[in-house]
C-alpha cells in the first residue's frame, strides 16, 4: 500500500483533481447533487476513462454509506430491484463500449451529457410522463449503460425518474439505493477487468478526504433562504467543469 500511495501522489494533475473534488463537495453539501457532473469532465483531462469511472464509483460507495440505512427503510425495494436489475445487465455493456472508443470521443460524450443535464436543470425540464415498471427498467438500463461508458450514473435517473408521481421521499430513497448498487456494480466489473487496483484505491482515498471535508462545510453553511443562490453557484461550477473538460483544450 505505501507504494500505491506514493504512485497516487504522483498522479498527473493531482492538485487540480483535489481542487475539483473539493468544489464538488461544496456543491454537494449546498445542493445535494453535482459531484459527477463536476468531477468527471475535469478528471478526464488527467486520467484514462476506466480510472475516472473507478475512482468516481469508489468515492460514491463511501459517500453514500451514511445515507444507505435510511434509504433502505424508506425505499420501494421492488422498484429499486427493477431498475437495478436492468442496470446490472447494461453496466458491462457500457464498460465494453468504453474500451472500444477513443478517449477524446468519450470526453465529448461526457461533455454532451453534462451540458444537456445542466440545461435541463436550469430550465426546470423533467420527464413528465408516467413512470411505469417497464419505464423504470428502461431508466435503469440507460443509467447502467451511461454509467459504464462515462461514470455518469445519475443524470438519467435525475431527469426521468425523480419527477414521478410517487412520494418525493420514497423516490429519493429509491434513487440513493439504485445509485449505490450501480457504484458497486461498476467497482465489481472494473475489478474483474483488473482496473481496480491498489493505486486506484489510493487515488480514490486521497480525493475522498477533501471531498468529505468540503461536503461537511457545504452542509454546515447551507441556508434554505439562499437556495436560489446556491443553485446558481452550482450551475456555474458545473458549466466551468464541463467547458474545462472539453477535448479542444488538450
Amino acid at each position: 500500500m505505501p507504494e500505491a500511495l506514493g504512485a497516487a501522489f504522483a498522479t498527473p494533475g493531482l492538485i487540480w483533481l483535489c481542487l475539483t473534488v473539493s468544489a464538488a463537495g461544496l456543491v454537494r453539501g449546498f445542493t445535494g447533487f453535482g459531484t459527477a457532473l463536476i468531477f468527471i469532465p475535469v478528471a478526464g483531462i488527467y486520467l484514462p476513462p476506466p480510472v475516472v469511472v473507478g475512482v468516481m464509483a469508489v468515492m460514491g460507495i463511501f459517500a453514500n454509506m451514511a445515507v444507505l440505512p435510511g434509504a433502505w427503510r424508506e425505499a420501494d425495494r421492488l422498484d429499486v430491484a427493477v431498475m437495478a436489475s436492468a442496470a446490472l445487465v447494461t453496466v458491462p455493456m457500457g464498460l465494453a463500449l468504453m474500451a472500444q472508443l477513443d478517449t477524446d470521443f468519450i470526453r465529448w460524450i461526457v461533455a454532451l451529457v453534462a451540458g444537456f443535464t445542466l440545461a435541463a436543470m436550469m430550465t426546470g425540464w423533467r420527464y413528465s410522463g408516467q413512470v411505469s415498471r417497464p419505464s423504470m427498467a428502461g431508466i435503469g438500463a440507460a443509467a447502467g449503460l451511461l454509467g459504464g461508458l462515462t461514470g455518469l450514473t445519475g443524470p438519467v435517473i435525475i431527469l426521468f425518474y425523480l419527477t414521478g408521481r410517487a412520494l418525493a421521499q420514497k423516490v429519493r430513497a429509491n434513487t440513493i439505493l439504485c445509485l449505490a448498487i450501480l457504484d458497486c456494480a461498476l467497482v465489481t466489473n472494473l475489478y474483474l477487468r483488473s482496473v481496480i487496483d491498489a493505486q486506484l484505491l489510493a487515488i480514490a482515498i486521497l480525493l475522498a478526504i477533501p471531498y468529505f471535508i468540503t461536503s461537511l462545510i457545504g452542509q454546515a453553511f447551507f441556508r434554505p433562504e439562499l437556495e436560489r443562490f446556491y443553485r446558481g453557484a452550482a450551475y456555474s461550477v458545473i458549466a466551468l467543469a464541463m467547458i474545462s473538460g472539453l477535448p479542444v483544450w488538450s
